[in-house]
């Protein structure tokens, strides 16, 4: 004859085993995912990062000739200066990138 009610000492624990393993599987799946997704973020932002650089070097200028009018240098300057601050607004470039970049243009 069984019992009926409440389960006992036996039941109470496998029941609590079997829900901790679950709540361990999500868990260690969830973290999984994470981890993922910062990786491939990661990934994306040092593509961006090296597309950046390649449109820097693609757009450097090529050597004025000594004769050069200032106003076409500083035409450059604003577009350069322009250029590293669209990139910072779509999230190209941090904070930090952006002032090392701005002082590169405006000291060179």
């Amino acid at each position: 004859m069984r019992r009926m009610g409440r389960p006992g000492l036996v039941g109470t624990m496998a029941r609590t085993a079997v829900i901790a393993g679950t709540a361990t599987a999500v868990s260690g799946g969830v973290q999984r995912r994470q981890a993922e997704h910062a990786e491939q973020a990661q990934q994306q932002q040092w593509d961006q990062q090296q597309q950046w650089a390649a449109q820097q070097q693609a757009a450097a200028p090529a050597p004025a000739p000594a004769a050069a009018p200032a106003p076409a240098a500083e035409e450059s300057l604003v577009d350069q200066l322009t250029k590293l601050a669209d990139l910072k607004a779509q999230g190209i470039l941090s904070d930090e990138e952006f002032e090392v970049a701005k002082a590169k243009v405006l000291a060179g």
